[in-house]
């Protein structure tokens, strides 16, 4: 995430980038030190997508302040 937006590690703790996912469980988090997308929490695809055949998680990369 840090190389897609160009930034260097510690902008990211300094901009407060914080990755939201929609709904109550947050699957998907930065890594401080490496500034990668991880997850957060277990994902089961079966509870979260049993009646679907493509299993889509979305969420969004908020960055405070300008770019």
């Amino acid at each position: 995430v840090a190389k897609d937006l160009g930034l260097q590690l510690p902008a990211l703790r300094d901009r407060g980038v914080r990755i939201l996912d929609n709904g109550r469980t947050q699957y998907f988090s930065l890594h401080g030190k490496t500034g990668y997308l991880v997850t957060a929490e277990r994902i089961d695809r079966e509870q979260l997508c049993e009646s679907v055949q493509q299993c889509v998680l979305q969420c969004e990369t908020l960055v405070e302040g300008e770019m």
